[in-house]
């Protein structure tokens, strides 16, 4: 492979993250600058909103508050830049009402809401948070499974496709959280089946918790951690 092609690849890769909103708020800062003068980087941006957008639907219609909406446009409208002439109008979805209410539910969607307004709160006592995990492939960061949490610490995995599993393997199910020494075992689950796990065993949920789904021998890893390939993984954003 040349070194067109690697760049090529790190670039597709950066943007993938970018809609999935796992990017560290100063790398994400950056990406949006860039935007403004890298048409192929706004290129692999786009390419990326098309494709996971659809996954919006997954999630079950959350209405915020009107009040809540409020406080949201009036942030916005304090920060908001006005866009370069040479951005096209797909590139200003950021200052789209209608576009966050379309994707409240979605956790690139709310992870970007975060990195915009990371100050907003809802007035009275703060609701406990919920979380939500895009699992990607490493190689390609093509979405396979959803990770929904709510507030009780009860998981729903939702897979979105079918992953192919040798006789003798399974697949195995992982969490990991900053200071943790090392992942924990969600269990086993089935390709192409929806799984509930309860994590009332573990620490409370927190933002950017990894999660990762791994291809393990037929009864699960010996060792107690990871064993064989990462064949998806992702982090968990706070949704508001």
């Amino acid at each position: 492979m040349s070194h067109a092609d690697d760049n090529t690849d790190d670039m597709n890769d950066l943007a993938g993250e970018y809609v999935l909103g796992t990017l560290a708020l100063a790398e994400r800062r950056r990406v949006e600058q860039a935007l403004a003068i890298d048409a192929a980087l706004r290129a692999a941006v786009q390419a990326w909103e098309a494709r996971l957008q659809p996954l919006s639907s997954l999630a079950e219609p959350a209405e915020p508050s009107p009040q809540l909406w409020a406080r949201v446009e009036a942030s916005l409208a304090a920060v908001r830049k006005p866009a370069p002439a040479a951005l096209p109008s797909a590139q200003r979805w950021w200052d789209s009402l209608n576009f966050w209410r379309s994707l409240a539910a979605a956790g690139f969607a709310a992870a970007a809401m975060v990195a915009v307004v990371p100050r907003l709160q809802a007035p009275g006592p703060a609701p406990a948070p919920r979380y939500m995990v895009v699992l990607a492939a490493p190689g390609n960061m093509a979405p396979g499974w959803i990770v929904q949490a709510d507030a009780r610490g009860e998981l729903k995995l939702v897979p979105l496709g079918t992953t192919q599993v040798p006789a003798d393997r399974s697949l195995q199910f992982w969490t990991k959280a900053d200071g943790w020494k090392g992942p924990v075992s969600l269990g086993l689950v089935q390709p192409a089946q929806t799984a509930a796990v309860s994590l009332a065993k573990l620490p409370p949920l927190q933002p950017n918790q990894l999660f990762e789904i791994t291809l393990e021998p037929k009864s699960g890893s010996p060792i107690g951690r990871p064993t064989g390939p990462i064949l998806y993984i992702g982090r968990a954003v706070q949704m508001l």
